[in-house]
């Protein structure tokens, strides 16, 4: 099964043509989508579109670059949201060490409130990891959950065998395209395959044959082709393993995807 983990279906940028863009990840063979929410503005949205839309999965969480304009009401509502039994993790939430606002030290206290929500209601997280995987590690390991999946994964291999230790996947798209990507795309090849997940973070990181673009789910098949290629593997063994690794990381996905 091809899934694309990590896709901002709900984003304004396809306000024009979701169906469409939906319609060609289809066509390529995409038959799951994880969508996960940046915004409690968002919530409702997302809702709506996963309700329409056989195959969207639903996760809530605040992003890092966005929590600068929260309040703590929105805890409360992402809490409400986690109540419904067919959302498949808590995020995308996380740090950012690239962007100097919010500082560190917001962005921390809401990355674990928001962790403490995902062990409080048992659910796995989907992290923003961008040059930030040591602290996120740490925090993992002060609060503890059921582990989730590391987005656009972009930290070392030590890096990597802990946080699959911790019982994490860790996400590959399309930075790992790029063959300047070096250290991404030693990780792509060397990792054991049960560590890895397959995703786009559509409408961003477009891959190398759409550099500057507006990057879609579809893209995630060929995503799978080229990690086959740096694996010698082909892309059927590929996107069966990464597969069947996000249906286990993600405990609530079979069932979205089966109802759908």
């Amino acid at each position: 099964m091809l899934i694309d983990t990590h896709c901002h279906l709900d984003a304004a940028e396809f306000a024009f043509d979701r169906s469409l863009v939906i319609a060609r990840a289809r066509a390529a063979g995409v038959e799951g989508f994880v969508v996960p929410a940046v915004t409690a503005a968002g919530f409702d949205g997302l809702n709506t579109l996963a309700d329409m839309t056989p195959g969207v999965a639903r996760a809530f969480g605040l992003h890092p670059m966005f929590i600068g304009s929260a309040c703590p009401d929105d805890l409360d509502c992402l809490e409400r949201q986690l109540q419904r039994n067919d959302v498949v993790a808590v995020g995308e939430i996380g740090l950012d060490g690239f962007v100097p606002e919010p500082d560190m030290s917001r962005q921390q206290t809401w990355f674990e409130d928001q962790l403490q929500l995902a062990k409080r209601h048992d659910l796995p997280v989907i992290l923003h990891v961008r040059k930030a995987v040591a602290p996120i590690i740490e925090a993992l390991k002060r609060v503890g959950v059921s582990g989730g999946i590391a987005h656009a994964f972009n930290g070392s291999r030590q890096q990597a065998d802990q946080l699959t230790a911790l019982g994490f996947k860790l996400g590959f798209g399309g930075t790992v395209t790029f063959e300047g990507s070096r250290r991404i795309r030693a990780l792509a090849a060397e990792l054991p395959l049960d560590a890895i997940v397959l995703e786009t973070d559509a409408p961003d990181i477009p891959p190398a044959w759409d550099r500057g673009g507006r990057n879609e789910p579809a893209n995630v098949a060929r995503v799978a082709s080229e990690i086959a290629r740096l694996r010698g593997l082909d892309v059927a063994t590929v996107i069966a393993a990464t597969g069947r690794n996000a249906l286990a990381v993600l405990p609530r996905l079979g069932d979205v995807l089966a109802a759908g």
